[in-house]
């Protein structure tokens, strides 16, 4: 059997710099998960002292604060600065960028689609920054009852796929006098979309690495079982079981945003050994 690591998977430049940041700062507290990666987490709460809180009013005598990578509410903010606390902001770039949109185009007088999971704290951030209305939605049905303003502008969660987001804008374009749109997904998502299409159209049997409740992994899950019904969603090489390689001649590998190069190494073992494959093979 081979090993094969899609061509683009892992960190990206979000998460990189949010645990870089960590590590420096030491002796703090995140608002919220830092990044959706629970070996990760608790590596840098015994390494480097840094522990997750699940939201601002559970700050008491902390002297530092990280925002997590997903970033946090206009309102928590503005709270969050009131506090006696040194703060260090995380956000990705990324995700600054949709709620520095949604406030200027809302300030302008645009009421905001967002194309997001209500419920994931990077879009309730996004939408805390507009001032007229936000529609949240996951397809374009669910615009099909609502009477739009004659002003729309779009924006969409970085971890989404290009293409149900164009789908939601079309829907728009043909309903709507004016339709601002906003290309907000991230470039290393898109890639790692990409990659792992590609990797599971020759794989039978996909393993892809990342927290349970990352966006972006679930994703990438949900792209492979496309194409490879044996794709399997693990955080740990624990995870793993000897029966998903009987007979398999090609080993996918693709893992989410937020996965450490550490745990992805743990996997690529743990499957070597579970296979019976020399090394070299992969």
């Amino acid at each position: 059997m081979i090993i094969e690591l899609a061509k683009n998977y892992g960190f990206c430049f979000g998460v990189k710099r949010a645990i870089k940041k960590a590590e420096q700062i030491k002796d703090a507290a995140t608002i919220g998960p830092l990044i959706h990666n629970n070996e990760e987490i608790s590596r840098l709460k015994s390494s480097f002292n840094v522990k997750t809180l699940q939201n601002i009013h559970e700050l008491k005598d902390e002297k530092k604060a990280i925002i997590r990578t997903h970033g946090i509410t206009k309102d928590d903010l503005a709270k969050l600065k009131k506090k006696d606390i040194e703060i260090f902001d995380a956000t990705c770039p990324f995700v600054t960028k949709p709620q520095q949109i949604c406030e200027k185009m809302s300030n302008e007088g645009y009421e905001v689609v967002i194309f997001g999971d209500e419920n994931h704290p990077e879009v309730k951030g996004v939408k805390s920054y507009v001032s007229t209305k936000a529609y949240v939605v996951l397809d374009k049905s669910e615009l099909e009852n609502i009477k739009l303003p004659s002003k729309i502008a779009v924006v969409s969660q970085t971890t989404k796929k290009v293409e149900a987001f164009m789908q939601i804008v079309n829907f728009l374009m043909l309903r709507v006098k004016e339709v601002r749109v906003f290309n907000t997904i991230c470039d290393a998502t898109f890639k790692n979309q990409e990659a792992i299409t590609e990797l599971s159209k020759k794989s039978d049997v996909m393993i892809i690495v990342g927290g349970k409740n990352s966006a972006n992994t679930k994703q990438l899950f949900l792209i492979s079982k496309n194409y490879c019904e044996d794709s399997y969603l693990i955080e740990t090489e624990n995870e793993l079981e000897k029966a998903w390689f009987e007979g398999k001649k090609h080993c996918g590998i693709s893992a989410g945003a937020s996965t450490p190069d550490w745990i992805i190494q743990a996997v690529i073992a743990k499957i070597e050994k579970l296979s019976s494959i020399n090394p070299n093979q992969s």
